[in-house]
């Protein structure tokens, strides 16, 4: 008894693994849409872009980095000694337009200017704009400009990821509809050879008149050149499938002939994730659709640049204050002394064009592009609304479509088993069954193209909204 379940334990595992064997490898639209997403070379440069931006970021951050600076100088002519300077300096540039700053000098010398302090002195001072430039200047809008860049390179590497997954699934659905065609062809092959062995064996008997072997041949030979043109189509399509396919060690992948389309794929379970309500979905890509989002920052940025042009039409005063002490020790000097009793030198500086020709073309260039943008936005939102309704009445009807002709299909294919019947009887022609057959398989062919199409839609429809990705 013991070596019956063995022999029978054996015998299940040997069936189990040849039928594994034996069974095609098959793909889904989401197993290709996974296989896009992670390793498609397309959506690893748009990596590469957003890190590119975040570089950007850091680049523009280096306008507030501490600068030290060392000035050396010697002079002399004439056998006389003009002067001796050495003046290292630190300056720290502050978020609001003003710059730190704080140095020593040692400064000897037999003709010095009046003006300068011999010998080692430091000062720490502040340079502070009055009018212009106080509220922004460029180191702070390119800054800001730059963040807001890095934000954009991820929204268009949303777009990439979502147009690049609309074409994959596109050429998907493709190659379903190739393959599904040839499947069903290549089964009325089956069908009429069975039925022309069968015809020769009734003409054997007596039963049926020669023709009837010229009549099915011709039918089975129809089939059988249909058949190879669908297999070639299947094949190119996987071609083109395959041109969406990556390792993840970047090489391309050829996609083999004897992977299939996953069964049952008309009933597409996975669907019932997807968003296919017109008001959600509309509201959806009004707030979330990438592009409209880039356009939101588009006029961010272009705001941003508009401030700035507006510090054009302003006034440059500039004040700079040093506070000055005799010997290195400034931090002692400095608890002693009033700010602007003794020990200080400062600066205001004051430039006013008369016309603020530039300054005011340049603002109102400004706010033009911003006018500009807000136009293409609005443009571009109903661009997008419009395609979303397209897509969901392409949907709408496809799936009103699908059970048509899915009815459609059914009937044509009881007329052709119920005229088979009639053949057997002899109350029929093979005439009439080949009419059927035919009219049979056209509709079957319509009826992959539909579902197809149908579901092509559905993804279509979450492409629209900036969803597919």
């Amino acid at each position: 008894m013991i070596n019956k379940i063995i022999i029978l334990v054996i015998i299940l595992f040997f069936a189990k693994l040849i039928v594994a064997q034996e069974s095609p490898k098959t793909l889904n639209a989401e197993q290709v849409l996974n296989v896009v997403r992670s390793f498609h070379p397309v959506i690893r440069q748009s990596y590469i872009g957003v890190e590119k931006s975040k570089s950007e970021i850091l680049n523009a951050r280096g306008n507030f980095d501490p600068v030290f600076s060392n000035y050396l100088g010697k002079k002399t002519f004439d056998g006389q000694n003009y002067y001796n300077d050495i003046s290292p300096e630190l300056k720290i540039p502050i978020w609001y337009g003003a710059d730190i700053y704080a140095g020593l000098e040692d400064l000897t010398g037999d003709r010095l200017d009046p003006s300068q302090s011999e010998g080692q002195s430091s000062f720490v001072g502040i340079n502070i704009p009055l009018v212009k430039n106080l509220v922004i200047d460029k180191r702070r809008a390119f800054l800001k400009q730059a963040k807001i860049y890095s934000s954009m390179a991820e929204l268009d590497q949303n777009i990439m990821i979502n147009d690049l997954c609309m074409d994959a699934i596109s050429a998907y659905w493709a190659w379903v509809k190739a393959y599904e065609t040839y499947a069903v062809v290549a089964n009325k092959v089956r069908v009429n050879e069975k039925r022309l062995e069968l015809i020769k064996k009734w003409i054997e008997n007596g039963e049926r008149p020669a023709v009837d072997s010229i009549e099915a041949t011709t039918q089975l030979q129809s089939f059988q050149y249909r058949k190879n043109e669908n297999w070639l189509e299947f094949q190119n399509a996987g071609l083109l499938l395959s041109a969406f396919m990556w390792t993840k060690e970047n090489n391309p992948y050829q996609l083999p002939e004897s992977v299939i389309p996953e069964g049952n794929w008309e009933f597409e379970t996975l669907l019932t994730n997807f968003n296919l309500d017109l008001t959600l979905l509309l509201s959806e890509a009004q707030l979330n659709h990438p592009y409209l989002k880039i356009y939101n920052y588009k006029l961010d940025v272009l705001d941003i640049d508009k401030k700035l042009k507006f510090q054009e039409l302003l006034p440059k005063v500039d004040f700079r204050y040093n506070f000055l002490a005799k010997s290195y020790s400034i931090d002692k000097t400095i608890t002693d002394a009033s700010p602007f009793q003794n020990n200080y030198q400062y600066m205001l500086k004051a430039e006013i064009p008369l016309f603020f020709s530039q300054g005011r073309a340049n603002y109102k260039i400004a706010k033009l592009k911003i006018e500009e943008t807000k136009l293409e936005q609005n443009q571009k939102e109903l661009d997008i609304q419009l395609k979303i309704k397209s897509y969901y009445n392409e949907f709408v009807t496809l799936k009103n479509q699908v059970d048509l002709q899915n009815k459609y299909a059914e009937n044509y294919q009881k007329l052709v088993r119920a005229e088979e019947t009639l053949l057997e009887n002899g109350e029929s022609t093979l005439f009439l069954i080949n009419s059927r057959e035919n009219k049979a398989l056209e509709a079957q062919e319509k009826l992959i193209e539909i579902k197809t199409k149908y579901f092509k839609s559905i993804y279509a429809l979450q492409w629209s909204a900036g969803l597919l990705r």
